[in-house]
């Protein structure tokens, strides 16, 4: 007996319907990012081992698809070797490729590539599927789209002012109102760990702050303990435990904090120019935030730390994130190239939308209107029209057998198609058209050009 067919865990398979929903948030994305001026580019789906490894930290290193060589991919390995070599080691000799992680560290490579071939600043958009040996859940898959735009070759904040913008433009364009643009600094961080004394601790000093919204201060204060942060200096950042108020009283508190760290009102000063300015220019229907415990992307995150969070009352995580990176190419030997973007975490929008009931009814995936076949005679002269709306965009097909006509008005229901064009002898001889349309099951004789104007 066959066994049954199945996918691997963490990803899945979309449905007509499915598909057309996401392409509507694709083509939503793209359409701002173009706006916007970033132009589009793709890279591989796999890229050198090399290339990715150590540029995401130990946890990253260990989400990431490793490829088996080709081949008899044991050919560079010894005997002696496969019983005294650790699995690091070994991964090195028998995979030279994995898939990729994310989008912005091809996009680094892509850049030191092709420096020569590119105008500085240059602002790049790049929608691709990426892969990470996570623990499935609720929002998180082991494949999924990124959507991203970033702008390299400009130190000008006025790069993260737009990004805001661009993130709102897009929610608000999808009719998903009141998210949470939320925005920190990586100088800020630096600065709070060196004004209390915990400099060679950041990692693990931002990496408990980050989880107070899951754990609360309690847990936050006893991780920090357990990673050698002392008691004296968790009680000067315990302001930060109850860190309200409006931005500009934040950003204050956060002066007041930092007075004596210049690293760190170097992060309070970038995050007034940015807020102050889009305060001023205002947003559709976001929100923007100061969240001083937001600390992702420290591995290469150097200026603003961008996170998006659904609508209140939408439980799911980030839908967006993104920062300012001062010397990413660096790692591919491109100094002082300065950057910044932001990523659309396509799966968890459409979960939302889908959560919330936000998707238009005219996102449908199928056809306007079935016309039905009585017969070869009948067939073709409802090709000949329905060839005529097609070049006109019109979304229209046959039913392809000379079945019995309950038959085809069920499939035409089956598949959501709101009319039905009957083409008899009486119709031919008239040059006519039967319109039923199935929802009411109204029907009408109409002319060629009453049916196009009826069907748009």
């Amino acid at each position: 007996m066959a066994q049954k067919p199945s996918i691997p865990k963490g990803t899945r398979d979309f449905s007509p319907a499915e598909v057309a929903k996401r392409n509507y948030i694709f083509s939503t994305i793209k359409t701002n990012f173009e706006k916007f001026g970033f132009q589009p580019i793709e890279t591989p789906s796999f890229e050198n081992s090399e290339t990715l490894m150590g540029k995401y930290g130990e946890e990253g290193d260990r989400l990431i698809f490793k490829i088996l060589n080709s081949g008899d991919y044991l050919d560079k390995v010894t005997q002696e070797e496969l019983q005294t070599i650790n699995y690091k080691q070994l991964t090195g000799k028998i995979s030279e490729k994995a898939l990729r992680y994310d989008l912005t560290v091809p996009f680094a490579r892509y850049v030191v590539q092709h420096q020569n071939d590119i105008e500085f600043p240059f602002k790049r958009y790049q929608i691709q599927p990426v892969w990470r040996a996570d623990r499935p859940q609720k929002g998180r898959f082991r494949e999924f789209y990124q959507c991203d735009a970033d702008v390299v070759g400009s130190n000008s904040l006025w790069q993260e002012v737009e990004l805001v913008q661009l993130y709102d433009s897009v929610f608000s364009e999808l009719g998903l109102g009141g998210v949470t643009i939320k925005i920190n600094n990586r100088k800020i961080l630096s600065g709070i760990a060196e004004v209390i004394g915990a400099s060679d601790k950041l990692i693990d000093f931002t990496v408990a702050l980050d989880k107070l919204d899951k754990i609360g201060e309690d847990g936050v204060k006893k991780e920090m303990l357990e990673k050698g942060i002392s008691e004296t200096a968790i009680e000067k950042v315990q302001p930060l435990f109850n860190f309200t108020g409006t931005i500009n009283e934040k950003i204050e508190k956060l002066a007041q904090l930092l007075a004596n760290s210049e690293e760190g009102m170097k992060g309070v000063n970038e995050l007034q120019f940015i807020c102050d300015n889009v305060s001023t220019l205002g947003l559709q229907t976001a929100f923007l935030d100061l969240d001083v415990t937001l600390a992702r992307g420290l591995n290469y995150y150097t200026g603003a730390i961008f996170e998006v969070a659904a609508p209140s009352g939408v439980a799911m995580g980030s839908i967006g994130g993104g920062g300012r990176y001062d010397d990413l190419t660096g790692i591919f030997g491109l100094k002082n190239m300065s950057g910044v973007g932001i990523s659309f975490g396509l799966d968890r929008i459409a979960l939302v939308m889908e959560e919330v009931g936000l998707f238009p009814a005219t996102v449908l995936a199928t056809s306007k209107a079935l016309f039905l076949n009585f017969g070869d005679k009948e067939a073709l002269y409802a090709m000949k029209a329905i060839g005529k709306l097609r070049q006109k965009g019109i979304k229209v097909e046959l039913y392809p057998d000379n079945s019995k006509i309950d038959k085809q008005f069920k499939y035409a229901d089956r598949r959501g198609i709101p009319f039905a064009v009957i083409v008899g002898e009486s119709e031919i001889e008239r040059e006519e058209f039967g319109l039923k349309n199935l929802a009411t099951g109204d029907q009408q004789k109409v002319d060629f050009e009453t049916l196009v104007m009826l069907l748009q």
